[in-house]
């Protein structure tokens, strides 16, 4: 069961929760024999002890089923944070070009919707140990009342037990299969959110979209719930059926194919009647259950693929300041399409940057600038080839520090609505209103605490809130991936002639990747790529 699996590190603690949990159950069954014997005055027991028993077993009841229960929530919450939080580092230590080909949307959904399903599943977990512990110990009574009864019905119960086991696994099948439906669900749900525009313009794009692929994937998806939940819901009946059909046996049939006094047949029917509640309880969970199994498969399944690509998470050193010589040696980089057959390769691409120089990356849709772009702030991995930084060959042990040297506003930039990683002191408040001034943003946004007041903002004034972070980073290497695409004429114009110079003229090395060629002249350099080439790398005279 999920269970064990979820809590492979706290097993001292389970065992003493499922304990008291067992030992709430088992007094529970007390209690039943002891009303059972009290009612067919069926003990040789004064008023006075049969009063003290039932008090104290009530009182244990009470109390290990509080301390069973305050263990596993304890244990369940404290299991489902760490989840969280393991997944999270899991996908922030995986490499970039790892994550992407698994998709946004396989990552949304486990860490919400796994995730959730994992947290209502052990949620269940206490009432399930100590409804559990109760039918062992009403089977445990009834046992002691008469082996012989237990024995006749015994056949019926392994045959409920193995037809309602095998609706379960059918069950647990479509389940897993629904979860799967709802990968590709996520997928459509972030096409409507990212793509709404379109296909609001687009009415036949809508619609096909709407009827073709949404509706498809939603009624596959409900088709499998809808199996697999009435599955379980027949073995919910298919159990309640059996059930009776046993009290119906015990209390019609058995009196006339034995000799059995009416205290023990009254101690039969009492103890099942009390076993329908907990019995009811357990049956009408496995579907929490059994979801919560499968998405811890599926959280486990995705922290395989991420730990098999994960990079090692170091501390990085301070980075330098003053730095010489950055270098691209035969670096490479294929990018697989969506069909097997199809890939586009960078590379191999050599170049070499220097300190206090403004290079421009130029160069059509599809040539790759941007995989270069973050081949050279060590975002992507190379397949072949080197990156050397001042003589040091980056790899895995130092890569980390290596992409601290970096500033940069990728085109599909996050901007964070507050200044994560810095010191939020009344200094760096002042200079982001200096940066707001500068970027013509005073008006709109104010900072208290490194904390913007707004960033619902248009594109081209976000992107300036983003080029404030990277100015408060005060990096050695600044990297803007068409930064100037969403701005007016005005600022565009005071990006390239002042913005830019001026980084340059505070020792930066800047590289931007533009388009906008009636600002080529502004650049030191000038790196154009074709096809995943570099066709030219040609510097310009001052």
């Amino acid at each position: 069961m999920f269970v064990f699996r979820l809590f492979k590190d706290s097993w001292k603690a389970i065992a003493i929760a499922i304990v008291t949990g067992f030992l709430s159950g088992g007094s529970s069954a007390g209690l039943i024999a002891l009303i059972g014997s009290a009612a067919s005055r069926n003990t040789t027991s004064s008023l006075e002890t049969i009063i003290w028993g039932f008090a104290g077993l009530a009182i244990v009841v009470l109390v290990t089923s509080m301390i069973s229960q305050l263990m596993l929530i304890r244990l369940s919450q404290n299991a489902v944070f760490k989840l969280r939080m393991r997944l999270s580092r899991q996908i922030l230590s995986s490499e970039l070009r790892h994550l992407e080909q698994l998709g946004n949307s396989r990552l949304l959904a486990t860490l919400t919707e796994d995730v959730e399903a994992v947290a209502e599943g052990v949620h269940q977990m206490p009432f399930l140990f100590i409804n559990l512990a109760i039918v062992l110990g009403c089977i445990a009574y009834i046992s002691w009342l008469s082996w012989v009864i237990l024995l006749l019905i015994v056949g019926p119960a392994v045959l409920a037990i193995a037809s309602c086991q095998w609706l379960l696994n059918r069950g647990n099948k479509l389940l897993a299969l629904a979860r799967e439906e709802q990968d590709e669900l996520f997928r459509h749900f972030r096409t409507i959110t990212e793509g709404v525009k379109e296909l609001k313009l687009h009415y036949y794009r809508r619609q096909v979209f709407l009827e073709q692929k949404l509706q498809s994937t939603a009624r596959n998806y409900r088709h499998h719930n809808v199996g697999g939940l009435t599955l379980f819901a027949t073995t919910f009946s298919w159990g309640q059926l059996i059930f009776f059909f046993v009290l119906g046996f015990v209390i019609f049939v058995l009196p006339h194919l034995l000799r059995i006094n009416s205290q023990t047949v009254s101690g039969y029917i009492l103890t099942l009647t009390y076993l329908m509640l907990p019995m009811d309880n357990i049956i009408s969970k496995l579907p929490v259950l059994s979801k919560a199994n499968i998405a811890l498969q599926k959280i486990e399944s995705l922290g395989l693929a991420l730990s098999n690509r994960a990079e090692l998470s170091t501390v990085p050193p301070a980075i330098k300041t003053s730095w010489q010589k950055l270098q691209l040696q035969g670096v490479t980089h294929t990018y697989q399409g969506e069909r097997e057959d199809s890939s586009f390769i960078l590379g191999p691409v050599d170049l070499t940057f220097d300190p206090q120089e403004l290079v421009f990356i130029v160069g059509g849709n599809g040539s790759g600038k941007s995989t270069l772009a973050k081949l050279i702030t060590g975002l992507y991995i190379p397949d072949r080839g080197e990156i050397i930084f001042d003589g040091q060959v980056i790899n895995e042990y130092n890569r980390e520090w290596y992409r601290q040297h970096f500033s940069v506003v990728f085109s599909d930039f996050y901007l964070f609505d507050e200044l994560l990683g810095f010191d939020n002191s009344a200094q760096v408040d002042a200079q982001i209103r200096e940066y707001l001034k500068l970027l013509q943003l005073d008006g709109k946004v104010t900072v208290e605490n490194g904390k913007f007041s707004t960033t619902a903002l248009s594109q081209g004034q976000r992107k300036r809130l983003a080029l404030l972070t990277a100015y408060i980073e005060d990096r050695p290497i600044y990297l803007f991936d068409e930064w100037a695409a969403d701005q007016d004429p005005v600022f565009k114009e005071i990006f390239y002639t002042k913005l830019l110079p001026e980084l340059r003229s505070r020792g930066k090395t800047v590289l931007a990747i533009s388009h906008d060629d009636r600002y080529f002249h502004q650049a030191d350099r000038i790196i154009k790529l074709e096809y995943g080439k570099v066709e030219f790398d040609k510097k310009l005279c001052g």
